[in-house]
């Protein structure tokens, strides 16, 4: 029986906006499961459905084996945090940490051993006499995740909950949350628009755009053979190359240069697409470009290449050969070239 399940799930406000679109969508007990898109893609909405703060158009959600399309929030049996922290003001943050599980009658003393041990996992053991007003707001977000955290409920929901963190404790919380998850097994729904977490969060990325699904595949799935171009173009930073070509049996033209796919394609138009880290430079490759931009980036650099094929994006060692205004030559992996059909966007090869 699958943890949580969506099944032809639309949402369609007053106003005619269509946010989610025949949404498909079931998730196994303990996966972990990012939704991952830019703004208005629907996963938000997607969220707040299976929370139940928002209702359905069409369509239903199941958790476990009970429909929960019509129930309430507090009828289900779910925890969430969201990118704004929602605290109560009133209480401290033993106050806050506490009440989800004296709302839900567990004994005092298993109360003071859970919020000693998610204070200590979360650094808050020193704020515990604090209220809200009194935290940064990094402090706060941890104060929320632990309280969403705290009560083992079926299915976790969190919505951006790492977007106000720096970049040091955003990265510590990403381990903290994966840990938890993994010791606790709770089912989780995560979204974010942040690639780079969602791939070194997920058990399974689920990439949206304009309401629906365009992928739902383990994070290397998704980064190594995307399902279309905007996936491509969207997973990765920077993103994939595209060269526009002609496919010939298991060669691909573009231009003068041909690239050999190793596999038989469809004759007719198609989009290739390489990763940076699969451009590689080497003087002795015809193809040849100047390079217009130069990032260095601490463990690697990535070269802004232009050529008579369009921009190329190499990434390459922090010491490698090159700099603003050089002539290079670069030099394509063929096990790594992806061919999309030119027309649909959609992976072929």
């Amino acid at each position: 029986m699958k943890a949580v399940r969506l099944e032809r799930v639309e949402k369609t406000y007053p106003d005619g906006t269509r946010a989610v679109r025949g949404l498909d969508l079931a998730l196994e007990a303990g996966e972990f499961v990012v939704l991952l898109g830019p703004s208005g893609c629907g996963k938000t909405t997607t969220l707040r459905m299976i929370a139940g703060l928002e209702l359905p158009s069409a369509g239903s959600i199941h958790l476990g084996a009970q429909d929960v399309t019509e129930l309430r929030p507090s009828q289900r049996d779910v925890g969430f945090v969201f990118q704004f922290y929602a605290l109560y003001p009133h209480m401290t943050v033993r106050e806050n940490l506490a009440f989800p599980l004296e709302a839900t009658g567990v004994a005092r003393a298993e109360i003071e051993r859970r919020v000693a041990e998610v204070a200590r996992h979360l650094g808050l053991e020193e704020l515990l006499a604090q209220r809200p007003r009194q935290l940064a707001g990094g402090d706060q977000q941890r104060v929320a995740l632990g309280r969403a955290m705290i009560r083992r409920p079926a299915v976790w929901l969190m919505d951006e909950p790492l977007g106000t963190l720096d970049a040091d404790l955003r990265l510590a919380m990403c381990e903290f949350l994966r840990a938890r998850q993994l010791e606790e097994r709770v089912t989780t729904v995560y979204v974010t628009h942040d690639q780079e977490e969602a791939l070194r969060l997920a058990d399974r990325v689920v990439v949206m755009s304009q309401g629906v699904i365009l992928q739902a595949a383990p994070a290397a799935e998704v980064y190594d053979r995307p399902a279309d171009l905007f996936v491509a173009r969207f997973v990765g930073s920077p993103g994939m190359n595209f060269l526009a070509g002609e496919a010939r049996g298991a060669r691909v033209q573009c231009g003068p240069h041909g690239f050999e796919l190793g596999r038989e394609l469809p004759a007719g138009k198609v989009t290739l697409g390489i990763r940076p880290e699969a451009l590689a430079l080497d003087a002795a490759s015809p193809l040849r470009g100047r390079i217009v931009v130069d990032e260095y980036l601490g463990s690697s650099r990535c070269l802004h290449v232009d050529t008579p094929l369009g921009r190329l994006v190499a990434r390459v060692a922090p010491d490698a050969p090159g700099t603003r205004g050089e002539e290079v030559g670069l030099k394509l992996t063929p096990g790594e070239l992806r061919a999309f059909d030119a027309t649909s966007g959609r992976l072929l090869a």
